[in-house]
């Protein structure tokens, strides 16, 4: 089967999908290519930033999430394990209408954005087909070859989109050097009952040892149990009754919703690794999402940022289409846009995993300092907010805030904030 369009993207994520639906609504034709047999299932926990409900709304997609899906949720606990309360984090100090975190049901902006998809672009989907290569002419990229049912598909395009995530073969056939970095802790997520009344987000840190619970919609409430990277069988052979004693000397108010916990079923596994790509862009190609820049999820942007990707890619091809250059030195704008964001991103989200999943109790103390510090002091509490928000580009931290939010230096500025229209 040969087909011809003008962008091909393998991988219908949220990068790919959003990328697509951009696409089409510029007039510019796409198709997309992806290995799994069907839109996502299973469990996985969700929490929509304001720059992905600011994305969404501009698409005219938040407004189709079912209401019943998700929960707004204004304020994050930072706590000890044992409950002693280090820092609160009020989404509410951010510009309305985003000024609140979104925790969604599994897969529900995912499968939200597929359906408009589909619904706009009858046909343009193709899932159970997987990537083999791609087709070079004169060195440069003109599209893709993959597999549907044992058939070859060709597909010729003037760009070839690589939205197939951290061990992305599209970013191998590309020739892209790339780094990936494996950290040591990954995490365990599990759906569970809340009994009694759940609007505000807890995070407990300790020694080795982060428990995040967020309320959901419907009485629900996510789990996120920070394990070794190779310790998940282990904690399985020791039973679910083990993994309710541990989060209840973590968390023990929370005892009776541990409880709804009952077997392994209601959990899944999340992996955690970086990716750092040496360039995002060679002629014909572009990588966008975790195939370029994968991040640990401190960060809170994951989806996020291949969502932003996507819509700052389809303004960049509009322009490349228009001029008829998709070259590499074309299309390096959208690198060059988003890189400074996202290094950002990952190095905060590094910095986060240095101090709050370590077992060195001086390191843990320094954390704890830091925290309780930025519960007075609202101007570093803002800036830390906007970047996990993905409102901001640069650093929450300089160096004089690094001190000061340790409490070795004074802040005279602690109480100011930026006004709001």
């Amino acid at each position: 089967m040969d087909l011809k369009t003008d962008v091909v993207i393998i991988g219908a994520g949220g990068g790919g999908a959003v990328l697509g639906l951009a696409l089409s609504r510029m007039g510019i034709s796409h198709v997309i290519l992806e290995q799994a047999s069907g839109p996502p299932q299973g469990l996985r926990g969700e929490i929509l930033q304001p720059n992905g409900q600011q994305l969404l709304q501009e698409l005219q997609l938040l407004e189709l999430l079912p209401k019943a899906s998700y929960k707004p949720v204004r304020y994050f606990h930072f706590r000890q394990c044992g409950g002693t309360r280090l820092c609160t984090i009020d989404y509410g100090m951010l510009p309305a209408p985003y000024n609140r975190a979104l925790v969604v049901w599994p897969n529900v902006v995912h499968q939200t954005i597929l359906e408009r998809h589909q619904q706009e672009c009858p046909g343009q989907l193709s899932f159970g087909t997987r990537f083999e290569r791609v087709i070079r002419s004169e060195g440069r990229i003109i599209g893709v070859e993959g597999r549907l049912n044992e058939q070859t598909i060709r597909v010729e395009a003037k760009v070839v989109v690589g939205a197939d995530g951290p061990f992305s073969p599209v970013r191998e056939a590309f020739g892209v050097p790339y780094a990936l970095h494996r950290y040591h802790e990954s995490y365990l997520i599990a759906m569970l009952e809340s009994p009694r009344a759940f609007d505000e987000a807890q995070y407990y840190v300790g020694r080795k040892t982060i428990l995040g619970l967020f309320p959901a919609a419907g009485h629900k409430a996510y789990a996120f149990y920070m394990v070794a990277s190779n310790a998940l069988e282990g904690l399985k052979a020791r039973g679910v009754k083990a993994l309710q004693r541990e989060w209840r000397e973590i968390a023990p108010e929370y005892s009776p919703m541990f409880e709804s916990l009952q077997d392994w079923s209601q959990t899944a596994y999340m992996g955690t690794g970086r990716v750092k790509a040496k360039t995002w862009v060679v002629d014909g190609g572009v990588l966008i999402g975790d195939a370029a820049h994968g991040m640990n999820p401190h960060a809170s942007q994951g989806r996020m940022q291949a969502m932003v990707d996507a819509t700052c890619l389809a303004s960049v091809l509009a322009d490349c289409f228009a001029k008829g250059d998709w070259s590499v030195t074309a299309l390096k704008r959208f690198e060059e846009t988003r890189r400074k964001q996202v290094t950002m991103l990952q190095q905060l989200a590094d910095e986060e995993v240095f101090f709050w999943n370590t077992g060195n109790p001086v390191l843990g103390w320094l954390r704890d300092r830091v925290f309780a510090t930025m519960d007075h002091n609202p101007r570093l509490k803002y800036q830390v907010l906007m970047a996990t928000a993905g409102l901001r580009e640069t650093s929450p931290f300089g160096w004089i805030d690094r001190m000061q939010a340790a409490g070795f230096l004074p802040d005279p500025r602690a109480n100011q904030l930026p006004v709001h229209e």
